[in-house]
């Protein structure tokens, strides 16, 4: 393999990724044992789901550099677990609120916004929608069937690659990688719709819940993740990244990939063991916000 032809500056680099994705996966388990013992149940199974996603595109990122024949595996299992850790978002946002039942009692009579990214952040003509049980639902199934159908098309993906009919980098319209990448990329943006839309509604709500950091290092997770090795992955295609021997494009361009999302998620493990770290107050009932807010406009 090619690893074990590397030189010393390539065995010392290899160390020193290893080495991150370790103290990543260290870090999260220290995390999560502290999450499941200091916050409600109710909550931290999610919170752990949602932190587990940078150790695990680490990790598998890790296993990819090592055996580059498992990197179509690897990248499909990231792919995989970061649809559930979307769905997983959106229910977090709900479950800071206090549930679905307080959720739809401080917003019972608001209206919520649909024109935002990635969907329709340009079609501002589109009226507010309120928010109801039913809404909620949409908004649930909307994350849900990404994470539902996502390994439907990986466990595809795998067949029709051991019959030879999937290669990873053909693109070309008579192969199957074209048109599942694109359905997924659909499926995708559907997806983050209702995250965009539930963030817009509950952003200052839980502000003091570091809502806006959290949703930041979501954000940045999924745009390195993916948008990030879609790029790198062109560039290979289309040998803008040249050749090294023994390495072909599409090689090299996978093994840059993997390194950049070793040391990008190593870091945002570390900082997100200090944003979900911090023990936040519960936010008060509704009833308890409407008197106090009538109280304040009682003072002048």
């Amino acid at each position: 393999s090619f690893s074990a032809g590397l030189d010393l500056p390539g065995r010392f680099l290899f160390a020193i990724l290893t080495l991150m994705t370790l103290i990543a996966n260290l870090v999260f388990i220290e995390e999560a044992v502290y999450i499941y013992r200091k916050i409600p149940s109710s909550k931290s199974s999610v919170i752990i789901w949602i932190n587990a996603a940078a150790p695990v595109i680490s990790t598998t990122s890790c296993i990819g550099m090592w055996i580059p024949r498992s990197a179509m595996f690897t990248e499909f299992t990231a792919a995989v677990f970061f649809a559930i850790v979307i769905h997983k978002f959106l229910l977090m946002m709900i479950k800071e609120c206090g549930g679905q039942k307080l959720f739809l009692r401080r917003f019972e009579n608001c209206h919520c916004k649909i024109s935002t990214g990635p969907c329709c952040c340009c079609c501002l003509c589109l009226p507010r929608v309120r928010i109801t049980r039913r809404t909620l639902f949409w908004l649930k199934l909307g994350t849900f069937q990404f994470a539902f159908l996502r390994p439907v098309f990986m466990f595809l993906s795998i067949v029709l690659w051991t019959n030879g009919n999937y290669t990873f980098y053909n693109l070309s319209p008579k192969g199957a990688a074209i048109w599942i990448n694109c359905f997924v990329g659909v499926l995708t943006i559907i997806a983050l719709w209702p995250v965009g839309i539930m963030f817009q509604q509950v952003r200052t709500l839980l502000i003091c819940k570091k809502i806006i950091p959290k949703f930041a290092l979501y954000q940045l997770i999924l745009i390195l993740s993916h948008l990030q090795a879609a790029i790198i992955s062109i560039l290979a295609t289309q040998r803008i990244i040249p050749c090294a021997p023994p390495l072909s494009s599409s090689a090299r361009g996978s093994y840059m990939t993997q390194q950049l999302l070793i040391m990008e998620m190593f870091l945002i493990t570390l900082i997100s063991r200090v944003v979900y770290r911090r023990r936040y107050n519960d936010l008060e009932p509704p009833e308890c916000t409407a008197e106090e807010a009538g109280g304040n406009k009682q003072i002048p």
